[in-house]
């Protein structure tokens, strides 16, 4: 096997992050279900935009989000994700590479790029509502071989099983990693997406992810049991590394030998649960990825997560690499 030129590849929805601040009568006004994910069309993406409070706009995507924290913790990123040449476009690929990311991706040619209008409550649950755009059109032909094979870790988020050509680029890119001896790794993103591919996320697990990021509904909903501890047991062998989170619970790193249950990191005031998942991804990738045993991966990703929760926006203010180290002296 060659010598990697990344640490980590991420694929999948570019998106603009359209964020405001609302109570939870907005969300009923406009059936929003609170703390989800949910697509929506051009249409109704203009309607909410119109009746959304003040808004800032930021760089997004979930797996975007994710390879912006492995930047930002100093390691080598890569990232496919679709935009078009207009002003949101320009945004996202200025941003992406000035975080030092590779990202080359050729624009659509026609349509808008995506965008997720974030609505964060009191509680600082966020509700999305996202129009894939361009995105949509990632297809098999955007993933480039010689970059997957040239990455010690291919990252896919599982929104993107939800246009089908995406679903085509998932499976190549997948396929190319295993035959040049890389890991796959996987976030299976929000529940109703596991609810609307359940089977084909449980063949794809057992059949092509090494490593399974999940929240603890994610990974009950998954297996259709009640409690975590079953889910827990599910998933056990099912590949190589499942790491699960459960919020202010912490998480649990599953391998086929091992469990570790790590406490949540420390944080003095939540503010916003934009990308916590994302950035919880990114610190774990870098650690397994720079030789660490899971245990410490699952701090760094902790440590990660527990920084973009201190403030709006699901991507990190301050870099991550010392602020990292600085809370690893710290125990």
């Amino acid at each position: 096997m060659t010598e990697a030129a990344f640490d980590v590849v991420g694929i999948g929805n570019a998106l603009v992050d359209v964020i405001a601040h609302a109570d939870d009568t907005f969300l009923t006004e406009n059936a929003l279900a609170k703390g989800t994910m949910t697509l929506i069309d051009a249409r109704r993406a203009d309607e909410l935009y119109a009746r959304m409070p003040p808004a800032a706009e930021s760089s997004g995507g979930s797996a975007g989000n994710t390879i912006a924290g492995v930047a930002s913790l100093g390691g080598r990123a890569a990232y496919i994700g679709k935009v078009c040449d207009d002003q949101l476009g320009r945004v996202y690929r200025h941003d992406i590479r000035a975080l030092g990311v590779t990202f080359d991706v050729p624009p659509a040619t026609g349509g808008a790029t995506g965008r997720c209008l974030i609505v964060v409550t009191p509680d600082a649950q966020r509700t999305m509502q996202t129009y894939l755009g361009a995105g949509s059109d990632l297809g098999p032909e955007d993933v480039d071989e010689r970059l997957i094979a040239s990455a010690h870790v291919t990252y896919l988020e599982g929104y993107l099983w939800d246009p089908p050509r995406a679903k085509e680029a998932f499976l190549k890119a997948a396929r190319i990693a295993h035959e040049a001896g890389r890991r796959v790794a996987l976030t299976l993103s929000d529940p109703f997406c596991v609810e609307r591919h359940r089977e084909e996320f449980l063949d794809l697990v057992a059949g092509h992810i090494d490593v399974l990021f999940a929240n603890e509904i994610e990974i009950i909903s998954l297996y259709q049991v009640e409690r975590f501890d079953d889910a827990l047991q599910q998933v056990r062998g099912h590949c190589e590394i499942a790491a699960l989170t459960r919020s202010e619970l912490g998480a649990v790193i599953v391998t086929r030998d091992e469990i570790h249950v790590l406490d949540a990191e420390p944080v003095g005031r939540v503010v916003d649960t934009t990308g916590a998942g994302d950035l919880y991804a990114a610190g774990f990738l870098f650690g397994l990825t720079h030789g660490m045993d899971v245990a410490t991966c699952g701090r760094i990703a902790g440590i990660a997560a527990a920084e973009v929760i201190s403030h709006y926006g699901a991507r990190p203010v301050v870099p991550l690499k010392g602020f990292v180290e600085s809370r690893l002296r710290q125990k």
